[in-house]
């Protein structure tokens, strides 16, 4: 039996119908993104008012993204924000109760190729150009951080930028290093930040000091938005779902190496100059085996 697709998120759904909905329908769609899913834990009356619009308006907003009622809204929300909390163990619990039979190879592959498809199908390519022109800009420095799984997003990604451009820094792991890091920052400077659920508080402040330094933070999280959106210039929802304990990075992998290839491509002829003297370092240490 093969596994159901994951069905899109609320924010998804708002996101992708964005340009269909009147001006008003837009500013509640807005305040419901601005602070996920959280900003929809409340009355009608009370959404209304806090998204300065009428009731009639944040239902017709609901009813264009297919829920005919506030009750099944929020019934919606509440199962996204009992998937955000599950720790690992019940979270594979879930997968167990419907295990598929085929090789879990073939279970994999199948998640995997659901989650590129439907990240894709939610990606803004206007906004990944935008976020590209940021990290092509040399100007600008690069700092790069993550938590306790996610700074191995962050290592991967600056280890390739630092080639391709100068002024990369890749953050410590440990986040007690991270104000250090803060002190040399700059007003121009750029933070690229991983954080899925069971987001973490230390990347949150992280990006809270980022954002009030002047820095231009870019979001890199999951289908339910981490609380870092809010200080966010640019987010990327990443579909993270697997059949086991655990997320899948498969598809932020994908993407961080999109970046890389379109920076590179941008920069290309004083990354080839940067490359090429890499190598004759690389050379001189002799870290790498030549072939004869």
């Amino acid at each position: 039996m093969q596994q159901t697709r994951a069905q899109a998120t609320i924010a998804e759904l708002l996101r992708t119908r964005f340009d269909a909905l009147k001006p008003a329908e837009r500013k509640i769609a807005t305040h419901l993104l601005s602070n996920y899913p959280m900003a929809g834990m409340v009355s009608i009356t009370e959404l209304s008012r806090n998204g300065g619009v009428s009731t009639p308006t944040v239902m017709r907003t609901l009813n264009k993204i297919g829920f005919t009622s506030f009750v099944s809204f929020q019934k919606a929300l509440k199962q996204e924000l009992s998937e955000v909390l599950a720790d690992p163990v019940e979270k594979h619990g879930q997968w167990a109760r419907d295990t598929p039979r085929e090789h879990v190879l073939n279970q994999v592959a199948d998640s995997v190729v659901d989650n590129l498809r439907d990240t894709l199908n939610q990606l803004s390519h206007e906004t990944f150009n935008r976020v590209v022109d940021l990290l092509s800009d040399q100007e600008r420095g690069l700092h790069l951080a993550g938590g306790r799984i996610t700074h191995t997003f962050a290592e991967y990604m600056g280890t390739h930028l630092e080639v391709i451009r100068r002024n990369v820094h890749r953050m410590p792991a440990s986040a007690s290093l991270w104000p250090h890091h803060l002190l040399d920052v700059e007003e121009q400077d750029i933070l690229v930040v991983f954080d899925v659920r069971r987001y973490e508080a230390d990347t949150l402040r992280l990006a809270e000091l980022a954002r009030s330094r002047g820095m231009t933070v870019i979001l890199f999280t999951d289908q339910w938005l981490s609380p870092i959106a809010q200080h966010a210039r640019y987010s990327f929802p990443v579909r993270i779902e697997a059949p086991s304990g655990w997320d899948s990075g498969v598809t932020t992998l994908f993407l961080i190496e999109s970046m890389i290839i379109a920076v590179e491509k941008r920069l290309w002829p004083k990354t080839s100059s940067r490359m090429q003297e890499l190598e004759r370092i690389f050379d001189y240490t002799g870290r790498f085996r030549r072939e004869k």
